[in-house]
């Protein structure tokens, strides 16, 4: 909105010059966000406790988590709304790319709210049922991908992989339920990961530079050439997009960081994870991906393994599921999983970053 209000006065001063540059808005929107994080996270959270918004915890995880029963969750709106004021401000509203990121990120947020606030009001850690938990995700997920499809570029439907400079396979109209496949799935893998103080937020953080990387250098025609991967003009405003993520996660994890005073809930996780997976499909990602989010995949490959072990053989391969609960129950302090899963994240991402010159 900046843009399209100062940009047209640099006729009259040059310093409006700087309005039209990715960099300078991809800054301010993470400065704005974080900023906003500030200012609306001890307002939101002071509201949770007073309407007695807590979390209600599983008896049958760790004993240790217990006393966090009660703590505010729902606090993913901090995360939304300062994404959703910063993107406002400082993209160009005119990009179709800029929509659909903002209506991924509110979609799936909607899904969430709805599955927290059961929670809250049924006092019980079972929320939203999880066949129409799962049908929701899969009708905001279904609205972006046919979105996407009908308004298809060259390399919409064509699927690459990491260290191949061309593609291997146009998806055709397989690339609708696939898509849908990929949204539900990065959505599901980031809710799974919100398990301990700042685990999953600081994840996000990892991924939303990575991804802020390279969706610009796909809307850069000279750095998509030199590096041989698909170059998408379009693209080039989500930086933007991904610097507000980054600046609203970092907002939250002031807030996040052990002891929490605030849990995102599933209307954070389910956002956010919707979010980085748009992110995938637009810039033609959805395999790289799975090495950004190394730790969201590993996580999530913990709690499959867990049941079809115990479902198949009646025993079980971690002392408990998702991962992070195994390390725990081993006896490692909570910040201890939580910083070493941060460096694990902060590795994956480099090394997705890696994979673009190896190729």
């Amino acid at each position: 909105m900046l843009k399209e209000l100062l940009f047209p006065l640099v006729n009259y001063f040059s310093a409006f010059n700087i309005f039209q540059y990715i960099t300078f808005r991809a800054a301010y929107a993470a400065v704005t966000a974080l900023f906003i994080s500030f200012i609306l996270g001890p307002r939101i959270i002071k509201a949770l406790k007073k309407f007695k918004l807590g979390q209600m915890i599983r008896t049958d995880g760790p004993q240790s988590h217990l006393h966090k029963s009660g703590t505010p969750t729902m606090g993913g709106v901090i995360i939304i709304l300062a994404v959703l004021i910063s993107s406002l401000l400082w993209q160009d509203l005119s990009n179709p790319y800029v929509w659909i990121s903002l209506i991924s990120l509110a979609g799936f947020g909607a899904v969430g709210f709805l599955d927290d606030y059961l929670k809250i009001t049924r006092k019980s850690s079972e929320g939203l049922h999880a066949r129409f938990k799962m049908v929701g995700q899969i009708a905001v997920s279904l609205i972006i991908v046919l979105f996407l499809y009908l308004n298809r570029n060259d390399h919409t439907t064509l699927l690459y992989i990491p260290f191949m400079k061309t593609p291997v396979l146009d998806l055709g109209v397989l690339y609708i339920p696939i898509g849908v496949f990929v949204l539900v799935s990065w959505a599901n893998a980031v809710n799974l990961t919100d398990g301990l103080d700042g685990l999953a937020i600081g994840l996000v953080i990892m991924a939303g530079i990575a991804f802020a990387i390279l969706t610009y250098i796909t809307g850069r025609a000279d750095f998509a050439s030199y590096l041989q991967i698909p170059y998408l003009p379009e693209s080039s405003e989500l930086p933007v997009f991904c610097f507000g993520l980054v600046g609203a996660a970092v907002g939250f994890l002031w807030f996040n960081s052990h002891p929490a005073e605030v849990f995102m809930g599933d209307t954070g996780s389910l956002a956010l994870g919707g979010a980085l997976g748009v992110m995938s499909l637009i810039i033609k990602k959805e395999i790289l991906m799975v090495i950004i989010g190394g730790v969201f995949v590993l996580e999530t490959l913990s709690v499959v393994i867990q049941v079809v072990s115990f479902k198949l053989t009646g025993r079980r391969v971690f002392k408990m599921a998702p991962l992070h609960h195994h390390f725990e129950l081993k006896g490692w302090a909570e910040t201890k999983v939580v910083i070493r899963f941060w460096i694990m994240g902060g590795m994956f991402a480099i090394l997705a970053l890696s994979t673009l010159k190896i190729q």
